[in-house]
């Protein structure tokens, strides 16, 4: 018998549909519109699932509640080992450096896992986070913040958008193929930490010993830990300010002094030290540190363009802020001026008198905090030895006895890729093909240092792909993610793997 005879005999009805799903020649829209229907199929699962992870309350920063976190990285096992990840690895790191009120206090683990294993195929590493900020319902809660409840197709928990909800989509992704028995395009690494709201301790050093073991070989990597800029939108990041905070020590009297018997006399220590913080920026938010402003990188034709079809308002920023207060009235202007100029804050003054009612009181030691967000091209280092030099010839131009001292506390590196590289180009026709639009290329104004350690380290590049909008509250109360950006977060997900696949 030929083989075109042999072909003819097959009966092939009696043939699992699972047989054909795994065959490479179907096409992926085809193959997408088999995991957008399993995902709307197990949308009630796919809520579950998150209810399960909002109730472990595995807030980092408490310290009664680290069993909890732990709990929750058990979780994320139990979760992976069901969904089929292999390699599943609970890296632990030791005890918490001070302070901590206990000493033997340990760190949370990393969980590591791995799905697929064809040497064929790409390798996608995604990162998320399992612990929360702390969240009472007495904080001004309208429900209970560990208990996810659902009101008008909004999900409400600590958790819900940051971090849970989205690494709870990519297990969610998991299952739609799982249930289908429909292979995964890429091979995936996960890395799941409990401390990045806690300054990510031991992570970096992680990376740094596996990037050449457990991470060795990733193409790729993906974020979820950021939101739409606006509420309508979708969108990708592909950039992020870095962080340099300094601290100004002013010292004078042996003690706090009364104002009636002292003021006058003396050089006051928080006189001199408002002085010169008062000439590190000015009122229009121009940095007045001389040098800064000369390291930024001029703005291209390519990268001005990517503005104009982002959908943004100065009515949007109001209401973000809950003014009008805005520098900027332009689109252009407060986008650039958030996301890719570097800005100074000023964020208090430590010693000096605060409370209620009417202190007259000289304080002997005030300590004033601020920051510098960095953007391409600020080298770090010689922007440190900016801000010492000229803080250091304020005071001397102030002529005080008081003594004086800048420091930096920690920085942060700002972060940029390429949005027009491969991923990107992979998760922009998952959106359309999502949300039916194309998404707004963004950058942030705020950090996720992890972000460049990971280029650095892994030797590739980083995509920021968010599911939550920009209201979901994240760090505030009432925290939430839409009904609607959880599963189709979860298609958007499945799309990008499979997009950047075929790529």
């Amino acid at each position: 018998m030929n083989f075109t005879r042999l072909l003819s005999t097959i009966n092939y009805k009696k043939i699992p549909p699972s047989i054909f799903r795994s065959y490479s020649t179907m096409s992926i829209e085809k193959k997408l519109q088999s995991v957008f229907s399993k995902v709307d199929e197990l949308k009630p699962v796919f809520i579950e699932r998150l209810a399960n992870a909002v109730a472990i309350p595995s807030v980092s920063g408490d310290e009664s509640l680290r069993k909890e976190v732990f709990k929750m990285s058990e979780f994320l096992v139990k979760e992976l080992e069901s969904l089929g990840a292999y390699d599943i690895q609970v890296k632990p790191l030791g005890k918490q450096p001070p302070p901590v009120t206990d000493e033997n206090l340990e760190l949370p683990p990393i969980v590591l896992a791995r799905v697929g294993k064809d040497e064929t195929k790409k390798t996608i590493m995604i990162y998320g986070h399992y612990d929360v900020q702390p969240a009472l319902k007495d904080d001004g809660w309208d429900t209970y913040p560990f208990k996810l409840v659902e009101v008008n197709d909004k999900l409400y928990g600590r958790g819900s958008t940051d971090d849970k909800g989205p690494v709870i989509a990519w297990l969610n992704v998991l299952q739609a193929h799982k249930e289908l028995s429909l292979e995964l395009p890429v091979n995936i690494i996960f890395c799941f930490e409990g401390m990045e709201e806690s300054g990510s301790l031991g992570l970096e050093e992680l990376v740094g010993r596996e990037a050449d073991k457990y991470f060795k070989g990733v193409d790729t990597c993906c974020i979820s830990d950021n939101y739409w800029l606006g509420t309508k939108k979708p969108v990708l990041t592909y950039g992020l300010r870095g962080c340099n905070y300094y601290q100004i020590i002013v010292s004078g009297p042996g003690a706090d002094l009364h104002s009636g018997i002292f003021g006058g006399v003396i050089h006051e220590p928080m006189t001199d030290l408002i002085r010169v913080m008062s000439q590190l920026v000015d009122v229009k938010g121009k940095i007045l540190i001389p040098g800064i402003d000369e390291m930024v990188a001029p703005v291209t034709e390519t990268e001005e363009k990517l503005y104009d079809d982002i959908e943004f308002d100065v009515n949007e920023l109001n209401a973000a802020s809950g003014s009008n207060t805005a520098i900027y009235q332009s689109k252009n202007d407060i986008l650039m001026h958030r996301w890719r100029y570097p800005s100074l804050s000023l964020h208090g003054i430590e010693g000096a008198f605060s409370g209620g009612g009417a202190k007259t009181v000289i304080p002997a030691k005030v300590i004033g905090k601020f920051s510098i967000r960095t953007v391409p091209d600020i080298d770090s280092k010689k922007m440190d030895q900016y801000v010492f030099d000229y803080v250091n010839a304020k005071f001397k131009e102030l002529g005080t006895p008081n003594s004086y001292k800048v420091e930096l506390i920690h920085d942060g590196a700002y972060w940029k890729s390429d949005p027009f590289n491969d991923s990107f180009t992979a998760a922009k026709k998952a959106t359309k093909v999502v949300w039916g639009v194309e998404p707004d290329l963004t950058r942030e104004g705020g950090s996720i240092p992890i972000t460049l350690t990971f280029e650095q380290q892994l030797k590739t590049n980083v995509l920021l792909l968010p599911l939550g909008k920009g209201d979901d509250g994240a760090h505030s109360i009432n925290e939430k993610i839409d009904v609607k950006n959880y599963i189709e977060g979860a298609k958007t997900m499945a799309a990008y793997l499979h997009y950047y696949g075929e790529i």
